[in-house]
This record gives C-alpha cells, sequence and structure tokens, in this order.
C-alpha cells in the first residue's frame, strides 16, 4: 500500500468522525426528563397543551410572559413558563415545541413554536 493510500484512508476516517459528531450535535426534540437530566443546558421538548389546566396570561401585569401545563412526548407534564405574549390560538394549536430549559420543577422556555391544525386541513369547497 502507498504512503498516499494510507493518508487519503486516514482523511477519510477523520471525515467520518467530523460528520458523526456534528450528527450528534444537532438539536432535536427531547422530553422533560432529558430536559431536567441537562439543567442549564438549551433544549427542545415537543409536547401537546394540556387543555384541562389553565393558561394563565396576565398582560397587564407582564405582557411578555404566560403559563401552560405541557404533555410531553413520554406523558410528563410539567408546567411551562414562556418568556414572550401569549400567540394567539395557542389553545388550537396541534403540537407545541418550547424552547428553553429546566428551572427547579418549572421549564422556562424564550421561545414557542406551534403547529396549527388548519394549515394542513384540505378546504372543502362548498
Amino acid at each position: 500500500m502507498k504512503k498516499t493510500h494510507i493518508i487519503a484512508l486516514v482523511l477519510i476516517a477523520v471525515m467520518v468522525v467530523v460528520l458523526i459528531s456534528l450528527l450528534g450535535n444537532f438539536s432535536r426534540y427531547e422530553t422533560f426528563e432529558s430536559a431536567y437530566a441537562k439543567k442549564g443546558k438549551e433544549i427542545n421538548v415537543v409536547g401537546v397543551l394540556n387543555l384541562k389546566k389553565p393558561i394563565v396570561y396576565e398582560p397587564t401585569v407582564n405582557p411578555n410572559e404566560f403559563s401552560m401545563y405541557i404533555i410531553d412526548q413520554k406523558g410528563v407534564e410539567k408546567k411551562v413558563i414562556v418568556k414572550k405574549a401569549k400567540p394567539r390560538d395557542v389553545e388550537r394549536s396541534e403540537k407545541i415545541v418550547v424552547i428553553g430549559n429546566m428551572e427547579n420543577d418549572v421549564f422556562v422556555a424564550k421561545d414557542i413554536l406551534m403547529k396549527c391544525p388548519s394549515k394542513y386541513v384540505e378546504k372543502t369547497q362548498g
């Protein structure tokens, strides 16, 4: 085997290791349990809004904060405090992604993403 072949194989191996490490750093959806394990680290948690519990939003007190209860993919429910104004139709969203971190037993989110079911339903002619 030539010296150039060995160098090429080493470079390919290094590239594979770099690609694997980059893929491992991509943000993905996690649960409240993993958020609790990674306290202080910003993560994305996907879940559904618990409509049986109230959404607390008092714009006269703090227009840039509201709280709600979200059930994650494993069925764990946590109180989520979102540091933004309450989006319109949050109650109608099919799924919610909150981006933030755990503080004690509460998930504090700096951003929220919602999947609106009306955008994906075909319009009927009538």
